[in-house]
């Protein structure tokens, strides 16, 4: 019975520990102070973002059947942030440590995602 218990509460501990924002955050709620980016097939919702300047969180949750992630691109194409790779049903926190005002570009860039329209605009001011 002792035995029982021990791994009882040994696997209870090992499913908080995984339930985290990273790849097995599915059920975890919104941080606060953080921009909500909900991943479709194969859209972002919303698509056009505006947020203030300075350190800056996005949740990205995933609701749609397949991976997708976030790769913020400045006004020349380089990129600024980008996300892990988040799987069906799970949700992650991208953090920009020091988004510079501006205006630039977003997508999933998995391949052939933003072709299918998975891309947006985020203003930062």
């Amino acid at each position: 019975m002792r035995r029982g218990v021990l791994v009882a509460m040994s696997a209870l501990l090992l499913s908080l520990a995984c339930g985290g924002s990273g790849g097995g955050g599915g059920g975890s709620s919104q941080p606060a102070g953080s921009t909500k980016v909900t991943m479709t097939d194969f859209k972002f919702d919303p698509s056009d973002l505006k947020v203030k300047s300075g350190k800056v969180n996005f949740f990205l949750v995933n609701n749609g059947g397949v991976s997708h992630d976030l790769v913020v691109t400045s006004s020349d194409g380089k990129t600024v942030a980008r996300s892990e790779l988040v799987q069906p049903g799970n949700s992650t926190v991208l953090t920009v440590d020091n988004l510079a005002a501006g205006d630039y570009k977003f997508i999933c860039d998995q391949p052939g995602h933003a072709d299918q329209g998975m891309k947006g605009t985020l203003t930062a001011s």
